[in-house]
């Protein structure tokens, strides 16, 4: 039978110990609101500016001009995202392959987009009630053939090179362009109405995000460029690392920028196929470590560690002498 431990004395175990009286709320008090003063004074010095969202309807305000040109470009299956290829379409105008390795193709088109029927069409079609012109419009651009379509659009781009912003709207020089002016008019109406943002949102989840169209459309045109050259967010100017202007962004990028900087992978076709390969080569060598002769032993030949953890060993080299 194991013996009874004494009932110790709370007096007595602390005796002769030095007691000093302690405020855990005052210390907690001081210490959120020194915290809370230097996260201020640290968010108006490093902070990014408010810089609002790059919307459809401010492409469409600031430069119509552009807004129209892309849109008739969407319309004639002539813009990036139209002929882009996976995982949007199955064109292979944007497809980077090394060889045989080819992982946009591997994977396939899962987030479909058809340029002319997602951006320009479908949402004018939504745009019908109570305007009869417009419908009247669409009926026409609908039924003609693919090749009268063509026709008008080709006619219609090349006229744009010399278009003018007259009374706040896109005018063109005459010509035989069908219904496609009409449809260029009210897309633009739509998208200074805010109406195109939403549309290009639409989707049968509860939660509207996913931003893919509207940013696709987007940098299709020359507004979004303009907005990150003027920013410096440009890859040139190692714009995945900035957030905007000269404050500081996301510096843990910085690996993978640099390698679009080395002129033989920024100038190449498929640069950021290239970027990927080699930062996974770089990601499995620094997995693999352990197990390559020669990289594993460097701590050994350079004891950087021992450096570090000095106090260590001279305790252990006292130890090992006593």
């Amino acid at each position: 039978m194991s013996a009874r431990r004494p009932k110790i004395d709370k007096a007595d175990y602390y005796r002769g110990i030095r007691m000093t009286p302690y405020d855990l709320i005052k210390e907690i008090a001081i210490a959120t609101v020194g915290i809370l003063v230097v996260v201020l004074i640290l968010s108006a010095v490093l902070s990014s500016p408010d810089v609002p969202s790059a919307t459809i309807q401010a492409w469409a305000k600031s430069d119509p001009v552009d807004f129209v040109t892309t849109a008739a470009g969407e319309l004639s299956s002539q813009t990036i995202t139209a002929q882009y290829g996976p995982p949007y379409t199955t064109g292979s105008g944007s497809v980077q392959s090394i060889g045989p390795i080819e992982p946009q193709v591997w994977a396939g088109v899962h987030v479909a987009v058809n340029a002319a029927l997602d951006f320009v069409l479908q949402p004018l079609s939504q745009a019908t009630v109570g305007d009869q012109t417009l419908a009247s419009g669409l009926t026409t651009f609908n039924d003609a053939s693919a090749a009268q379509q063509q026709k008008w659009l080709a006619a219609y781009n090349q006229a744009l090179g010399s278009a003018k912003l007259v009374s706040n709207e896109v005018s063109v020089p005459s010509g035989d362009y069908g219904p496609v002016p009409v449809l260029m008019s009210r897309l633009l109406v739509l998208a200074r109405s805010g109406g195109l943002d939403a549309l290009l949102l639409t989707s049968d989840h509860f939660y509207q995000t996913d931003y893919s169209k509207p940013l696709l459309f987007l940098s299709d045109g020359g507004y979004f460029r303009g907005l990150a050259q003027a920013q410096d967010l440009t890859g040139t100017q190692w714009g995945m690392m900035n957030e905007t202007g000269r404050y500081p962004g996301q510096a843990w990028l910085w690996l993978f920028t640099l390698w679009y900087q080395v002129p033989a992978i920024g100038s190449a076709s498929n640069a950021d196929l290239l970027v990927v390969v080699v930062m996974t080569i770089l990601s499995l060598g620094l997995l693999l470590v352990p197990f390559i002769p020669g990289v594993r032993d460097i701590p050994r030949w350079i004891p950087v560690h021992k450096l570090i953890w000095r106090q260590h060993y001279k305790s252990m080299a006292r130890r090992t002498r006593a």
